[in-house]
């Protein structure tokens, strides 16, 4: 069989219309900088038929503002109501479990700015932290590595945005977040308390605060089977895999996430 017919015959579109769909961002809206092909008149169509959309993503290297501007400027309107991150996640776990924790972070700025301004502590001294919290990190270094080890050698936890072990881009992608956390895991020999981005049901329960909808009238559509399938099945709601990013034929061959439905890019999602 070739790849075209093999691809054809692991299609299967979706069964029926969601009240809401929290759409993946990378791989699945668009690829680096550009918006893939026909996802904007997707989009314009669900929300012209009454559905409540929200895009949602593990990235944490930008603010839920940086991202709205970003589709708007490539041709699909948002507003940082209509964006929930990782980042949205990691505020409501700490708030439920570790209210009043002090955190040592292994993140670039941005997140020390969205943790303090959510009103929690953030410092420098390893020994004082409570929590490590760890993301997608660009300026990840061997201090910084020191600077956990430190920290969970004398009790603290530690809690990541999210299990992406890569970042798709256009030119081959990113170490993500999973990389760092393996790395900590590996030198004290202790496991993440939590992982609360995709697909944990701290983020699929961010998603549907925000959507509105019971998860029984809500999908997922992204393309990844570990984490956008997966979340949408774990949660209640439908995962939908759409063929334009980290997922090949052959990965959804040979993987036991099963997706509620197959479409080659958003543009086929209705």
């Amino acid at each position: 069989m070739n790849d075209t017919r093999r691809t054809d015959s692991l299609l299967r579109p979706p069964a029926r219309r969601y009240a809401g769909y929290a759409l993946d961002l990378d791989g699945t809206v668009y690829l680096g900088d550009a918006l893939l092909p026909g996802a904007d008149e997707a989009i314009a169509q669900l929300r012209g038929d009454g559905a409540r959309v929200v895009f949602v993503t593990n990235k944490t290297l930008e603010s839920a503002r940086d991202y709205a501007e970003k589709l708007t400027r490539l041709g699909v309107p948002a507003t940082t109501d209509d964006i929930v991150t990782a980042l949205d996640a990691l505020v409501l776990f700490l708030k439920e479990h570790h209210p009043r924790s002090r955190l040592l972070t292994v993140t670039e700025p941005l997140i020390d700015s969205v943790l303090t301004d959510a009103g929690f502590t953030v410092v420098s001294e390893p020994e004082e932290s409570d929590v490590v919290v760890v993301s997608f990190d660009r300026t990840f270094d061997y201090a910084k590595l020191h600077a956990a080890y430190r920290a969970v050698r004398a009790g603290a936890v530690i809690v990541a945005t999210n299990a992406d072990p890569y970042c798709p881009t256009a030119d081959g992608g990113l170490p993500d977040c999973a990389a760092m956390t393996a790395a900590i895991e590996a030198c004290t020999g202790v496991r993440a308390e939590a992982v609360v981005g995709k697909p944990s049901l701290h983020m699929a329960k961010t998603c549907l605060d925000r959507l509105g909808v019971p998860a029984s009238e809500a999908a997922v559509v992204g393309d990844r089977l570990d984490t956008d399938v997966a979340m949408g099945r774990a949660a209640g709601m439908a995962g939908i895999l759409v063929l334009t990013g980290a997922t090949s034929p052959a990965d959804l061959t040979h993987s036991d996430i099963r997706p509620h439905a197959v479409v080659p890019s958003l543009k086929e999602l209705l």
